[in-house]
């Protein structure tokens, strides 16, 4: 049976159904046959509408509402019902309260758009927020007798917001850029601490070795700080770690900590609820195996951990875990930054302090080597002049470059100054500019000067101005071989300039931007010397800034190259230091100009015969033919006059490509090569002559500046015979340069001095091997060669000989003479018999490097040895090859002057190597797989 009225909450939906069920006459309304018509009116419109409404009618306030409100108050609905809103929502009504008493008092509408309420609608006292409206209800007769709320809830807006808020303020304010990672982990709790009621207390731990240490937390008073670990060894984690899931989280799984309560009272969210449960999340990293860190953080008490809270947590921990890798990775920046300035400064420092050092022998060697020169009352004869004065000249030179190093090093430390003078500019611009004519004109060059009087005075520092001056002449003067040199001082209403163009090769545009950084230099460029720091136009550009200029530079390749220095009026108004003139002036340019007159000395076409008094009359090497490459002209006369010296005829070039084509015109006996030259080095000679078969064979020497394992071993894998660095002993190059000739000529027995070059050239004929026994020992002054195919290994009274049967394809041995001339002889044996057998080429340099050393050890450790001379033997057979190197004399220590110091290395690196000593001598075996 239908109750009486039941019509009226006909289309009400579920709640409509439940409202005609109920006993309203057990409820202060009545039944439902008594209601005004107004209550029927408001009943019918609040169940007909899809948002969410609330009727509270009487002084009882009782609740009338639709489906859509149902769903607001949860578990709350259906008791609500008919019941006073006063006991359903009794933990909020001290905030509803007011807004439906004014309503009922005034009648007046009130709306308020995101209310916080306390609900207990899901087993918890829950934070909400709801956009709520109230408005009076009326009866018949017009009185306010209750209240109509329309409402809508707006939590997960509010919330939402404020945890975006959260995580934005996190990135702006947790960027890393900080002093270093702690801070930073400071910065960010900081800002997790103004947000509360999301993040009731954090954590953040970090990974230090094989630890997770706390770097900062919020939320967590002193009295109970130590709930939380400071520290936790990830290898024994304690209890500690186990209870807050700090180990789990280090290993990449997020923990859900539910006793939280148990350990750490703390009150939180809006009505300071207990927290019972927080989340232990990985700090993700680029190893997801090993996670950065550990965030800590607590569970709001008044917010349910849903998919939206679990979701905010681990943006938290990425946003963190981002600012946290920021702040590392700019930590690593910032010391490498200072490594490489503490790096710089010791080497600025060390370079001021070796300046310093070296003028006080400089001194003394400039000193005496003048005052031989000036000296009327003893002059120094003929020869001797020239020797002092070569050696002044190169003193002076080598004091040049300490002066420049020095001011550089002082620049780069910021403690470079500006001894500022009124000068007059004009005039000594074009006295410096004058210094350099003779040069440029015996270069077959124009030097066109325009220094016209300027209109005001101007205050530079006249050392500095000299070498911006100097540096940039010397430059064009170097790299211009036809046409002029233009210097012009001219200047307007803003500024000075001085400006040096040439005709010279030019300038690619894309080494323009690095044309004045210290120590670049254009390769493969042509110029009239390879000499040089590689700082000059890095010095002009940080002395013209020092004076408050600038400088910069046009260019076009094959056209010439202009270099502009502009100083404004502002820097040039200076108030110019009184007193004395600062000594030097005019040294760097004349040093500068005795430099460039070293460039310009080209030697004679013709062949520089011996002095008949010098030569040694029974010398089987008198008359040989020698070609000397270097681009220092001082260096050409020297050895020139070295190796006429010893009864050689001696033809001087200036650079590699002169020295070829010599060797094409007249094959010499041997070719002297410096390195770095200009037009062709003196390394790409060598692998232009090694490629050529008629000079094949044709001995080289390199004589280089470049120290080092690194630069001897390219020259020799290039197929030098020998390299000797700079400086050397005169005896010991001569030594070098006589081994070299004479094992070309016992490679070819048929030559003769002066006889035909390309006879001289030609290599012997190979002979067919003959079995020599290698317990009988040679002659000391020359090698030996002894090859043996055999198929039963050779006697072998030196213990040279193994028992695995190696040797079934190549059995071959030399005795040399324990010198260190032997190493080159033995390059060139082992290389033509393996060549011939088609050893792979990389193989074969990597023995020939590692058996060069075994030699050179033999030569240097052997100590009063009972046979002046080195075995060698080479065995090939069962894809492997092994080389034996044999001295005879007792182990002694490398004397430091002879130590390079990769002896053992390069040996080790190319090849398995034993060693075996013996009262009798030392055996050096090197093995190397061909496959």
């Amino acid at each position: 049976m239908t109750p009486p009225g039941s019509d009226l909450f006909l289309g009400g939906g579920d709640t409509g159904r439940l409202l005609a069920e109920l006993d309203w006459a057990r409820t202060p309304l009545g039944p439902v046959s008594g209601w005004p018509q107004s209550l029927r009116a408001a009943v019918r419109m609040v169940l007909s509408s899809r948002y969410p409404m609330l009727l509270l009618w009487g002084e009882s306030y009782t609740q009338l509402y639709n489906d859509a409100y149902s769903a607001l108050i949860g578990d709350k609905h259906p008791a609500a019902l008919g019941d006073d809103v006063r006991v359903t929502l009794a933990e909020g009504w001290d905030v509803l309260a007011p807004l439906i008493e004014d309503a009922m008092a005034t009648g007046v509408a009130s709306w308020v758009p995101a209310l916080q309420l306390l609900l207990e609608r899901a087993g918890y006292r829950e934070e909400a927020y709801f956009s709520v409206s109230h408005a009076p209800a009326r009866d018949d007769d017009g009185r306010t007798v209750g209240v109509l709320t329309v409402c809508s809830e707006v939590t997960q807006q509010v919330v939402g917001e404020r945890r975006l808020r959260l995580l934005r303020d996190l990135s702006v304010l947790g960027d890393g850029r900080t002093v270093d990672v702690d801070a930073t982990g400071a910065r960010l709790i900081d800002v997790i601490a103004g947000h509360p009621l999301d993040v009731p207390f954090a954590a953040i731990y970090l990974r230090d070795g094989t630890a997770l240490r706390r770097v900062a937390c919020t939320g967590v008073d002193q009295g109970h700080a130590g709930a939380l670990p400071d520290t936790v060894e990830l290898a024994d984690p304690g209890p500690p770690g186990y209870a807050w899931g700090l180990t789990d989280a280090a290993e990449g799984r997020a923990t859900q900590v539910t006793d939280v309560a148990d350990r750490l009272p703390l009150p939180a969210g809006p009505w300071d609820d207990p927290v019972r449960t927080a989340l232990a999340l990985p700090l993700p990293s680029a190893d997801e195996d090993q996670p950065l860190g550990v965030l800590l953080v607590g569970v709001s008490p008044s917010r349910g951990l849903d998919e939206a809270y679990r979701s905010f947590h681990q943006l938290l921990a990425q946003q963190i875990s981002v600012a946290v890798r920021n702040a590392q990775e700019y930590e690593e920046e910032r010391r490498r930054v200072e490594a490489m300035a503490e790096l710089n400064r010791v080497k600025t420092d060390f370079f001021a302090n070796v300046s310093h050092e070296f003028r006080t022998p400089l001194t003394l060697i400039l000193g005496p080597l003048t005052d031989a020169l000036t000296d009327a009352t003893a002059p120094l004869a003929a020869v001797q002049r020239e020797r002092v004065e070569t050696g002044w000249r190169n003193a002076t030179r080598l004091l040049t470059l300490v002066n420049s190093l020095l001011t550089f090093s002082s620049l780069e430390a910021g403690r470079a100054r500006s001894d500022a003078r009124v000068v007059d500019l004009a005039a000594l611009t074009a006295e410096l500019a004058g210094v350099f004519r003779a040069a440029v004109e015996r270069a077959g060059l124009t030097l066109e000067v325009s220094c016209p009087p300027l209109p005001r005075p101007v205050a530079v520092d006249p050392v500095n101005w000299e070498r911006i001056v100097t540096n940039l002449l010397s430059n064009a003067l170097k790299y211009t071989f036809i046409g002029h040199i233009r210097v012009t001082l001219d200047a307007d209403d803003e500024e000075v300039r001085l400006t040096v163009a040439d005709t010279g090769i030019g300038i690619a545009e894309r080494d323009l931007p690095k044309l004045f950084e210290r120590f670049h230099r254009v390769r493969g460029a042509r110029s009239r010397s390879h000499e040089g720091t590689g700082i000059g136009l890095a010095l002009v550009h940080e002395l013209a800034r020092l004076e408050g200029g600038d400088v910069h530079a046009t260019s076009q390749v094959g056209v010439g190259s202009s270099f502009t220095v502009t100083l404004p009026w502002s820097a040039a108004h200076r108030i110019g230091v009184t007193g004395p003139a600062v000594d030097g002036r005019g040294d760097a340019a004349r040093a500068a100009v005795e430099e460039a007159m070293g460039w310009l000395a080209e030697p004679g076409d013709a062949l520089t015969e011996p002095d008949p008094t010098s030569g040694r009359a029974t010398d089987e090497l008198a008359g040989a033919r020698i070609l000397l490459a270097d681009d220092n002209a001082d260096m050409r006369a020297y050895l020139t006059r070295l190796l006429t010296g010893q009864g050689w005829r001696v033809r001087a070039v200036t650079d590699g490509q002169q020295a070829l084509d010599e060797i094409h015109r007249d094959l010499p006996d041997l070719v002297l090569t410096d390195v770095m030259m200009p037009v062709l080095d003196g390394f790409d000679l060598v692998r232009r002559l090694r490629a050529d078969p008629v000079t094949q064979a044709l001995p080289v020497l390199v004589l280089s500046a470049r120290a080092g394992g690194e630069a001897s071993v390219e020259g020799l894998n290039l197929g030098a015979d020998d390299y000797l660095v700079k400086p050397f002993a005169a005896a010991e190059l001569m030594a070098r340069v006589r081994a070299s000739i004479r094992r070309a000529r016992d490679r070819t027995p048929t030559a003769a001095i002066g006889g035909d070059p390309a006879t001289d050239a030609a290599p012997a004929p190979s002979a067919r091997p003959v079995p020599v026994d290698l317990g009988t020992p040679a002659p000391a002054a020359e090698p030996v060669h002894d090859t043996t195919v055999v198929a039963d290994p050779p006697a072998d009274p030196d213990g040279l000989n193994d028992p695995d049967g190696l040797g079934d394809l190549l059995d071959v041995g030399w005795t040399y003479p324990s010198a260190p001339t032997s190493a080159a002889a033995m390059r060139r044996d082992v290389r033509a018999t393996l060549g011939d057998l088609n050893v792979d080429p990389d193989v074969l340099e990597d023995l020939l490097l590692a058996a060069s050393e075994a030699m050179n050890n033999a030569v240097e450790h052997a100590q009063r040895p009972s046979r002046p001379e080195v075995h060698l033997r080479v065995q090939l057979g069962g894809g492997l090859i092994r080389i034996s190197v044999r001295d005879f004399g007792t182990w002694r220590d490398r004397r430091p002057a002879m130590d390079r110091g990769r002896g053992a290395l390069l040996m080790n690196a190319y090849g398995d190597v034993r060693l075996v000593s013996t009262a009798e001598g030392t055996t050096v075996t090197i093995e190397r797989r061909l496959a």
